[in-house]
């Protein structure tokens, strides 16, 4: 792991593989960390450079500077423009699930030029509502993230994953409990904000993107009205999954991810 300055503030990111391949970012969910892309990468690193990072305030990324204000979908681009920068890349593919895929939504909306290729998984161009962003938000901040790791970390995962993997839970949950509250909170107060609803037409980049049966937080229909939002890309629903299919079933969404990366080598 490595750690770069960005507006004053260390984000941690890893830099895997040859640097002469395509550049690919992998931008990973809400109160997670860039863990969750960890068994993709023997599959990956054959063929990509593979570039992960921790939001602010997860994994080992700095918090969000309490006098930073709110935190927008541009300054999360803003860092994943930078990374790539610093890997040397003029262009990269891009992936994101969850506010991972909020992110790509704002590079295909502001930096298309960048993009070889965007795979938007288990996320929405509206995610949720205002209210229940705001609630949240207000809930971390009062009662902080152990206490509604509970609730939230069984929604990840299939009820079949978590039968047959019990550790699976308590592992996240210990690692969510770990995530800065503030940041946190200002990310679901970002979320509650993001519409991308008649920005992502129209730019000229290939767009795939995957969800999962289970998913509670951002259902099929979520991701069906995202995919008319992106001039009609083509959508997979993995059957039998919920929220977080990188963790889930790493070695379907590795053989999805190689077929269509290598179709828009760029």
């Amino acid at each position: 792991m490595a750690f770069l300055n960005i507006n004053g503030r260390s984000v941690a990111y890893r830099l895997l593989g040859e640097a002469a391949n395509p550049l690919v970012l992998l931008a990973h969910p809400l109160g997670m960390t860039q863990a969750v892309w960890d068994d993709l990468l023997p599959a990956l690193l054959p063929h990509y450079r593979v570039l992960t990072w921790d939001l602010p305030g997860h994994g080992a990324s700095e918090a969000w500077p309490a006098d930073g204000g709110e935190i927008n979908p541009a300054a999360l681009a803003a860092e994943a423009l930078a990374l790539a920068d610093h890997a040397g890349a003029e262009r990269f593919h891009f992936v994101g699930t969850s506010i991972g895929g909020v992110v790509g939504q704002q590079l295909l909306a502001a930096h298309a030029e960048r993009l070889l290729s965007t795979v938007l998984t288990n996320t929405g161009a509206v995610i949720g509502t205002p209210e229940l962003w705001t609630t949240r938000a207000a809930r971390v901040r009062d009662e902080g993230l152990a206490a509604i790791s509970g609730e939230i970390v069984p929604r990840w995962f299939s009820a079949r994953r978590l039968e047959a993997e019990p550790a699976l839970e308590r592992g996240w949950r210990t690692q969510m409990a770990r995530t800065d509250a503030e940041s946190y909170a200002r990310l679901c107060e970002m979320l509650g904000r993001s519409d991308f609803r008649g920005t992502l037409g129209g730019r000229g980049v290939p767009v795939r993107l995957l969800g999962g049966s289970e998913d509670v937080a951002t259902p099929p229909e979520t991701l069906q009205v995202l995919a008319v939002e992106c001039d009609g890309a083509a959508l997979e629903v993995l059957e039998g999954f919920a929220h977080v299919p990188s963790v889930e079933d790493p070695d379907a969404v590795a053989q999805r991810l190689l077929r269509w990366l290598a179709a828009n080598a760029g």
